[in-house]
């Protein structure tokens, strides 16, 4: 299980510089991941440096699941807002709509939150 104690201050804001890919890999190989996200967009669900727990995804996606996904090049640790067949809208906990993605890009599913 790989943990990270400080992602810095963009890990909620999906930048642009990856910061999700080593653990995007880690899932993707079967493996189940853990990090401190930095930010305050998931506040009341995930407050800035809880460590999180994001096991690779299998079985169903539902609305309310919080997901490790990308969207428009973007990594994000966020809301599942809406589910319209196999397409899922990415949001924040703070009313923010990323934007609408396919399930080949939601690579996790956070399991816990300590």
């Amino acid at each position: 299980m790989e943990t990270q104690d400080d992602l810095g201050p963009l890990a909620f804001y999906g930048c642009a510089m990856g910061w999700a890919t080593q653990y995007i890999a880690k899932l993707g190989k079967g493996e189940t991941v853990q990090f401190r996200p930095r930010g305050n967009s998931m506040t009341g669900r995930i407050e800035s440096g809880q460590l999180c727990t994001v096991e690779p995804l299998n079985g169903e996606v539902t609305k309310g699941d919080i997901v490790l996904c990308k969207v428009r090049g973007a990594e994000y640790l966020h809301l599942v807002k809406a589910v319209q067949g196999d397409r899922y809208q990415i949001g924040n906990n703070r009313g923010h709509i990323n934007g609408w993605i396919g399930r080949a890009s939601i690579y996790g599913k956070l399991t816990k939150v300590e």
